[in-house]
């Protein structure tokens, strides 16, 4: 089986990070999240992985290359001039998709989920698509996926042919697909998968199922939610141990107090409080303080009375003596607010 990551987005809600990082190739506990999507698909028996680019295309590229190399996954790549969107996407992997059911996966999410049942039940059914569904979040306006009692997608986001007595879902960003549906697709420009191609395919009479299941989900495209993300992993609330060497804790140390430290960071005599996370080769100065909720990544300097809390230092970043963060992205000389709320 194979499957296609969406990797062409653009982040504008993630910038300044995503002028040096397309989303899927940003750092996240010390290694790329495509690493974390890769782990899910080889584990759902995915063989071959095809990505799209349009933003910093040869980042993304170099990360997709060196992550799939890592894992034995051959790659393919698919540039995009001219940003397609998530159905155009797709159509520009037809010939690398079309051979069988395939899965598409969203590059901004952290979602350790086993997809294997999911697969299995796509096949079963006979439908030409599978959307992967959850409950919706509370305090969340996602546009609703309405199911019928027999699992039936009947409208998204208020488009299709309805039905009576539907329930709303949340879309994790995750399908399962035959190829029937590149015959329902424009032949070219910019289309969505979910509202245009999906819509086209209920209206014709194909099926369009859900399958909901239950499992840590997370939408890292925000400054704010991306670093709850990053709180959550770190107390333990997304389940990432499953993912086994992907997880950010296969290589490191756990320390006595409730932290994780690559093996070549130097924590020196620093205040940790944790949970935290200290990637490759970063440096703590003695009088440093750490809080909870804190991500230090490789090669990052954190200076003498420097007081971190619910902070994530990306990558060769230098924390200044004595500066206090609170809630923030720190990338460089960036300081970007990320209030998580309650």
């Amino acid at each position: 089986m194979k499957a296609m990551i969406l990797c062409a987005g653009l982040g504008t809600r993630l910038r300044p990070l995503t002028e040096r990082w397309p989303k899927p190739a940003l750092p996240f506990l010390g290694q790329p999240l495509l690493r974390y999507h890769l782990a899910v698909l080889k584990a759902a028996g995915v063989t071959a992985v095809g990505i799209n680019t349009h933003h910093l295309p040869e980042v993304m590229a170099s990360t997709a290359r060196a992550e799939c190399e890592r894992v034995g996954l051959p790659l393919h790549v698919v540039h995009e001039p001219v940003i397609q969107g998530t159905g155009g996407g797709i159509r520009g992997l037809r010939d690398f998709l079309s051979g069988d059911d395939f899965l598409v996966f969203n590059g901004d999410i952290l979602f350790p989920v086993d997809l294997r049942p999911v697969v299995a039940a796509h096949r079963s059914s006979g439908a030409a698509a599978t959307m992967v569904l959850m409950p919706m979040p509370p305090d969340e306006k996602y546009a609703a996926v309405e199911m019928d009692s027999g699992r039936q997608v009947r409208r998204i986001a208020g488009r299709g042919p309805g039905a009576a007595a539907l329930s709303p879902w949340h879309f994790t960003g995750v399908h399962v697909m035959s190829p029937r549906v590149f015959d329902f697709m424009t032949p070219e420009g910019p289309e969505d998968i979910n509202r245009d191609v999906y819509v086209r395919m209920m209206e014709a009479g194909l099926a369009v199922r859900g399958e909901v299941v239950q499992a840590y989900w997370s939408d890292l495209g925000t400054p704010s939610r991306y670093l709850a993300t990053v709180r959550d992993v770190l107390f333990g609330q997304a389940p990432v141990d499953g993912l086994g060497e992907a997880s950010p804790f296969a290589a490191a140390r756990r320390g006595e107090g409730n932290w994780w430290a690559h093996p070549q960071a130097h924590l020196g005599a620093a205040k940790v409080a944790g949970p935290a996370y200290f990637g490759a080769g970063c440096v703590l100065a003695d009088g440093a303080r750490i809080g909870s909720a804190v991500a230090v990544g490789a090669g990052a300097r954190v200076g003498d009375g420097a007081r971190l809390n619910r902070v994530a230092v990306f990558e060769e970043t230098e924390i200044a003596p004595g500066e206090e963060l609170v809630e923030v992205l720190a990338w460089g000389t960036h300081r970007v607010p990320a209030p998580m709320g309650s």
